[in-house]
């Protein structure tokens, strides 16, 4: 199979063990990105370490937006080097990979109340957690919008 060819793309690279890099999400993986409530946020910590966090996000405008404590490692993380990776779990046999490199940016709003696709994704986990909407965007003020520069899905 030639990997030129991108109908046969996936199957290639699939049977040698590495991804393709595509350079857009998918109408498929933005479908699975909605359809997921945690996604992993990796920042790298001043030693060099990488920190894996497990944050709700939501994916719109080609762009990642999440909320954190304005305290947390991860945003300390990000003032110092805003390069990181987004990860979805796979399946349990290894399939269904998704892997987005990017650029963070710490923006100073709007809340995530102003954002129905947020609070209508969470709703239930914020009522779960006893917390209301405006409750959760007081504990997690901190806006971090991820640019992807490389996605891998395999």
């Amino acid at each position: 199979t030639d990997p030129s060819d991108s109908i046969n793309t996936l199957a290639w690279y699939g049977s040698r063990g590495y991804p393709p890099t595509m350079a857009t999400i998918t109408p498929e993986i933005a479908e699975r990105l909605d359809r997921s409530i945690v996604i992993w946020l990796t920042t790298v910590t001043a030693d060099a370490l990488p920190q894996p966090s497990p944050v709700w996000f939501l994916h719109e405008d080609g762009r990642f937006i999440v909320y954190s404590l304005a305290n947390a490692p991860r945003v300390r993380n990000l003032r110092a080097n805003p390069r990181v990776a987004l990860s979805l779990n796979s399946t349990d046999d290894g399939s269904d990979v998704l892997v987005v490199e990017g650029e963070a940016q710490l923006e100073d709003g709007p809340p995530s109340t102003e954002l129905p696709a947020y609070v209508a994704k969470y709703a239930a986990k914020v009522a779960e957690y006893g917390w209301t909407a405006e409750s959760f965007a007081r504990d997690y003020p901190q806006r971090i919008v991820i640019t992807p520069t490389r996605v891998r899905a395999y």
